[in-house]
């Protein structure tokens, strides 16, 4: 019989450190637990953004929301297949087909939109969000609106009319307006997203997301349809990877905290996605951008902080 060998001192010290982190993340207040999940979600989907912008440029928007997508089930399946196809069957299927439908309208919007204006940009639009995300958690699931959430959003959205205003008249403004009106779609499938966790596993919501927004984004791909070259496939395998973490880590918070109480630290992917335009397109922040950020992130530290304290 083979006898296991035992770990090196420096692998045993990093799994004692490993547990020791796990063990005190285990004891975080719900909220702050939401906001770390949300904040993980947030950058692996601005990473995505970048990415499929570059896509954007070279293949149809809409077969490229098919694409990713259809690779995002992809990357699923062996975890699927390992746990049995039982176990992802869900309890009310015309919810999950419903939240399909909802987010597929919103993606329409937010594909056409994207390569044609900057993504720091195109994520200071998408800050609207959280505005009807707070209002629909208030009007729909009853969760309490203390004035320091609604002062946080308010003083985001200033920010965000900060940025995006001075785009409003240019040249782009016709997708500008395309982009702001995909943010209430997006807020109501996370808001269908909240009633699901009350009774569906994270896993299955994720799962089925991608199912029915592959399904329902299909037929859209295939009018414009372009054969991808290698490179292009391998990136939209890399997307279906960031696409999956991205939507488990936002899961994951709906079902630890209120809604409404995470959507704040949202606000942090214009940093992600500034930088990233940057790197990857050498697109320059306009001032209006920098300064709208400065207002978005001093609102998103200061909910942060309350939210602790009045969780303490």
């Amino acid at each position: 019989m083979k006898t296991r060998r035992p770990d090196d001192p420096m692998t045993q010290l990093l799994r004692t450190r490993l547990a020791l982190v796990l063990a005190r993340a285990s004891q975080l207040d719900p909220v702050v637990k939401g906001l770390l999940w949300t904040s993980a979600g947030g950058l692996c989907l601005s990473v995505l953004n970048a990415v499929m912008r570059g896509l954007t440029l070279q293949l149809d928007p809409l077969q490229s929301q098919f694409l990713r997508y259809g690779f995002g089930l992809l990357v699923m399946l062996p975890l699927i297949l390992r746990a049995g196809l039982a176990a992802y069957v869900p309890r009310q299927i015309g919810g999950q087909f419903l939240r399909g439908a909802v987010h597929t309208a919103g993606l329409c919007l937010w594909f056409v939109a994207l390569p044609k204006i900057p993504l720091a940009d195109m994520t200071a639009i998408g800050f609207t969000g959280p505005i009807f995300i707070m209002i629909g958690a208030y009007l729909f699931f009853k969760e309490p609106m203390r004035w320091e959430r609604w002062l946080a959003a308010t003083i985001g959205f200033v920010g965000v009319v900060i940025v995006v205003g001075p785009k409003l008249s240019g040249a782009g403004g016709g997708y500008n307006l395309v982009m702001l009106a995909s943010a209430p779609l997006f807020a109501a499938s996370f808001l269908l997203t909240k009633a699901l966790t009350r009774y569906e596993r994270v896993e299955v919501i994720v799962v089925w997301q991608a199912i029915t927004v592959t399904l329902f984004s299909l037929p859209l791909a295939l009018l414009h349809w372009q054969a991808p070259t290698l490179v292009q496939w391998g990136t939209f395998f890399i997307c279906g990877i960031l696409g999956s973490a991205g939507h488990y880590c936002l899961t994951r918070s709906f079902g630890i905290a209120d809604i409404s109480a995470t959507q704040s630290v949202k606000f942090l992917d214009l940093v992600w996605s500034a930088a990233l335009g940057w790197l990857i397109f050498s697109d320059t922040p306009a001032q209006s951008t920098l300064a709208g950020g400065v207002v978005i992130c001093a609102s998103t530290l200061w909910i942060a902080r309350r939210e602790a304290r009045a969780r303490r």
